[in-house]
Parts: structure tokens; C-alpha cells; sequence
């Protein structure tokens, strides 16, 4: 079984599960579910608990020796295997064998962060066969207003719709940040109705910012988003010539899948031949519906004027060129 973290409470009502493989790119999310799993198997009297930091060397003999050496009179436990990089083969191997046959009188419960072709291996199709597979994706930016209101709901606050948005745009991609407003503010106004100007008030601007969401907006067109957050890099210490670099790459993919689609007869053609999946290809095509060969050429140009800029070889600000590059390729050039 898989599902998202809104699932898990409704499956460990239903009774637990003797495996669980936690993971996802959202810290908040997957701190949650783990926590309702541990929480889940005291309540099932899983009294003892043991932690195992897997890395590289790890004794997978002692491990299983271990698991399999429950004296008559311990109580049940909860293993705990966490991964700080994936599990190379052997890991994989030992983890498919644990997944199909865990220890007696024990829950299994692995935590660590995959990549999404990762998701498909061998190893966790084992936990979804039979175990569950929690995964916890980032809370989409047009969503976010929804999930905070439903947080604050379920303790007892309601907020506004604009007031939801106007929180939203202040801890931005921050999970982390949108729960510990959402907890300081239910304990502050149990019970309340916010409208905007008590949001404006009582909240910091907790904003995090992701290079990559510079380069996203940029490619859907999206110039104010885009702008605001190469701002908000700016404001973070980030330094011009990193985020140059990747916004470089993605020109680069533009101009390598706009030559092929020529070629090989369609966008979509050319997006398999350069493995781009996802949606990332989504941006790209935006992208290329905007954007002709001069024009990604003109930003290829830009785009070695402000890396030269910005690493001392040419005269001039990098950021107001940075503003002007990411305006260009979102199709809306600034003034000189």
C-alpha cells in the first residue's frame, strides 16, 4: 500500500501494519508520520524501541541476528532504520527480505529520503506489497492556503480566505515555519476568526526560497513570481554566480530540446531523448510555446554578460542583469 500523509491516520485506525517505509522531501510531513506510527505502536504495546543509523558499513548480520533473538519475556518493539543516502544493493536486498518476512513480535520502520525513480525499486514495492509506503511531497503553492486553513480549523481557529493566501506568501515553501505560526497562533487566539490585518500583525515573514522555483517560475512565464523569488534569494546571502549556473542549465536543455523538436518531429520526442520527465517537462514546453531560437539565444548571451559581471570580469550590477535575464526568458524584457 502507499499513500500520502493524510492517509496514514485513516490506515492505522484500521489496525498496524508490520512495515512501514516513511519518506518524501517535506520534513514536516514526514516527522508527522513517523510519529503517528510511534505513537500508534506504543498505544499496540510496542513497548521497547531501537534506532539504527544506516551508512555505509553497516552490520546487516548483527542486525538481523539481533531481530531474530527476541527473548521469551521482552516485550514487543519498534525497529527503526534510518538512511541518510539511499540503500545500495545488498541494503536492498536485506531491506526486501525484512519487508516480505519481519521479525516476530516486532514493527519495522524505515525513514530516509528517495529520489522519485527510487520509489520504483524492487525493494520498496516489497514495503508496498506488504506493508505501507508513506510519501510526503512539498504542499503545492496553490494549495498551501487550504492546508493552513485546515490546520488551524482542526484546533478550533478560522481564518479568512485572503488571510490564508496572505500567510501562505509569508512562510512560502516554509512547512516548518507555516506550523509553528499556525501552533503560536492557536494558542494566542483560541477559538478567533482572522481576517487579514491580525494576520499582517501577528505573523513574521518566514519565506524560504529555492533556486529552483526561480527557474520554474521563469519558464511558465511567471515574471512576478520568478522576480520575487530572486529577491528573495538576494535577501538569503544566496551569491549571483550559483543561481546563474542553474538557470545556464535549464537555458541550455531549452536550446538542446528546441534543436531536436526540429529533428525528431515534436517537443515531446525530444523531452524523451533528453530523460526530462515530470514537471519539469511542463515547464519546458511553456517555456518553448514563448520562446523561439533567437530568442533563447539572446538569453544564452545575457546569461555569460551577467556570470562575467558577477564574478568581477565586466562593469555593472549583477542583480539588476539577473532581473533582466529571468524577465526575458518569463517573456516580459525590462527596460535598459
Amino acid at each position: 500500500m502507499r499513500l500520502g500523509p493524510e492517509g496514514l491516520a485513516a490506515q492505522l485506525r484500521r489496525g498496524l501494519q508490520s512495515t512501514y517505509l516513511v519518506t518524501g522531501s517535506e520534513p514536516l510531513l514526514v516527522g508527522e508520520a513517523c510519529d503517528a506510527i510511534r505513537a500508534a505502536a506504543r498505544a499496540a504495546g510496542y513497548g521497547d524501541r531501537e534506532v539504527h543509523f544506516v551508512e555505509r558499513g553497516f552490520d546487516w548480520n548483527a542486525l538481523l541476528a539481533d531481530a531474530a533473538n527476541l527473548s521469551l519475556f521482552a516485550t514487543r518493539r519498534l525497529i527503526e532504520l534510518r538512511f541518510s543516502s539511499a540503500p545500495d544493493a545488498a541494503a536492498a536486498n536485506v531491506l526486501a527480505s525484512l519487508a516480505a518476512q519481519p521479525p516476530a513480535d516486532s514493527l519495522l520502520l524505515v525513514t530516509g529520503l528517495l529520489e522519485r525513480k527510487s520509489l520504483g525499486n524492487v525493494w520498496v514495492q516489497a514495503f508496498e506489497r506488504h506493508g505501507v509506503v508513506v510519501v510526503a511531497q512539498p504542499v503545492a503553492r496553490a494549495a498551501l492556503p487550504r492546508w493552513i486553513a485546515d490546520r488551524l480549523e482542526s484546533r478550533g481557529v478560522r481564518i479568512e480566505q485572503d488571510a490564508a493566501a496572505l500567510l501562505a506568501d509569508r512562510v512560502e515553501g516554509n512547512l516548518l515555519a507555516a506550523q509553528q505560526e499556525i501552533e503560536r497562533i492557536a494558542l494566542l487566539a483560541p477559538g478567533a476568526t482572522l481576517d487579514v490585518a491580525s494576520v499582517a500583525e501577528a505573523v513574521a515573514d518566514s519565506a524560504r526560497y529555492d533556486v529552483y522555483d526561480l527557474v520554474t517560475g521563469a519558464l511558465y512565464g511567471d515574471a512576478a513570481r520568478a522576480l520575487k523569488v530572486l529577491a528573495g534569494l538576494r535577501a538569503e546571502g544566496h551569491e549571483p554566480p550559483l543561481l546563474v549556473w542553474v538557470l545556464v542549465q535549464e537555458l541550455r536543455l531549452l536550446s538542446r530540446v528546441e534543436e531536436s523538436a526540429a529533428r525528431l518531429g515534436s517537443v515531446d520526442a525530444a523531452l524523451r531523448a533528453e530523460q526530462s520527465w515530470g514537471s519539469r517537462q511542463d515547464a519546458v514546453r511553456a517555456a518553448l510555446r514563448r520562446l523561439r531560437r533567437p530568442d533563447i539565444d539572446r538569453c544564452l548571451a545575457d546569461a555569460a554578460v551577467l556570470d562575467r559581471t558577477a564574478k568581477g570580469g565586466a562593469r555593472g550590477d549583477p542583480w539588476l542583469l539577473f532581473e533582466s535575464l529571468v524577465a526575458r526568458i518569463a517573456g516580459v524584457p525590462l527596460a535598459a
